[in-house]
């Protein structure tokens, strides 16, 4: 989906203080999917100030509605999705569950989101019966800071945000943010330097869930779904020293994978460790490992973005 930058007429209303609980509750409401017939489910979308639908949006909702397909002692652990057109977010979103297999230990859905009758989208995911099986798992890093330590995105955003041009002063200062997101590596947004392709990030909730909701598996991997695609894609800009707020940069999120190892906790914080292996042809691969606080992985992600470049 793209995102190169925040519009104006769709951004929060300068009048309305941030409020991490209001945008927490936003965010599982974005997730409750209205039920249209059999394997077919309707969506809507929410006023973060983009000119396109967050990819993010669209792989929670999508494994939302696949998840209502799936027996209960099965969950995803894995998903692989396609982003085919911008998505409109002042239109509903369609999304058609397509049953492919349900074997004895997998289950296999195939999951296409509709605008105006056209595909912007599709998902192919498998889900699992819990089961044992070998076990082995990397350490994340051990020069990584605790995230308390670190100053959150919305406070950097909220102190930077006087010295800002517009659009961005404006979002920066009003908007609602369901994520809590701590750079360990912070640049100048609008002047960046050329660093290696590596970074990594805390997340987590802005907000708690309910502990109801934070008991829920499905829950819990649909927001992680909606967290994966936040902060990758910036990774395999580094070495190239441009940000968002180039003008000059067309990006989007082309494609996008997640394997489940566990369920993760939204409510606590996960680390994403994320590099760039590489990039060329306008098109630039970004991977994370996300271990939650106690250093156990919990998942891994990839993600092939547009890194387009317009030249005068």
């Amino acid at each position: 989906m793209d995102s190169t930058a925040p519009s104006p007429e769709t951004g929060s209303d300068p009048a309305a203080a941030p409020n991490p609980q209001r945008a927490v509750t936003s965010l599982v409401a974005l997730l409750q999917l209205e039920q249209l017939e059999s394997d077919r489910f309707r969506g809507q979308s929410t006023n973060e100030g983009w000119i396109r639908v967050y990819g993010g949006q669209v792989v929670a909702q999508a494994l939302m509605a696949a998840s209502h397909t799936v027996a209960a002692d099965r969950l995803c652990h894995s998903l692989h999705c396609y982003f085919i057109r911008p998505g409109d977010p002042a239109d509903p979103i369609i999304y058609k569950v397509e049953r492919d297999r349900d074997g004895a230990g997998f289950t296999t859905r195939r999951v296409i989101a509709l605008q105006k009758g056209r595909p912007i989208f599709n998902m192919a995911t498998s889900f699992q019966i819990s089961e044992p099986g070998l076990e082995h798992a990397v350490a994340p890093s051990a020069d990584v800071p605790h995230p308390e330590t670190l100053e959150s995105e919305a406070d950097w955003a909220r102190r930077n945000a006087p010295g800002a041009p517009e659009p961005w002063r404006t979002l920066w200062q009003t908007r609602d943010r369901p994520l809590d997101v701590r750079a360990v590596e912070q640049d100048d947004f609008f002047a960046p330097t050329a660093r290696a392709p590596q970074q990594r990030h805390w997340v987590r909730l802005a907000a708690p869930l309910t502990p109801e909701q934070a008991a829920d598996p499905v829950l819990q991997r649909c927001l992680f779904a909606y967290a994966s695609d936040m902060t990758l894609l910036d990774t395999c800009l580094n070495p190239h020293a441009i940000s968002w707020a180039n003008p000059a940069l067309q990006s989007a999120s082309l494609d996008h994978a997640i394997w489940f190892n566990d369920t993760p906790n939204l409510n606590d914080w996960n680390l994403f460790d994320q590099d760039s292996p590489m990039a060329g042809g306008g098109r630039g691969i970004n991977r994370a490992i996300v271990h939650d606080i106690n250093g156990r992985p919990v998942a891994c992600v990839m993600q092939e973005g547009l890194i387009r470049v317009r030249r005068p």
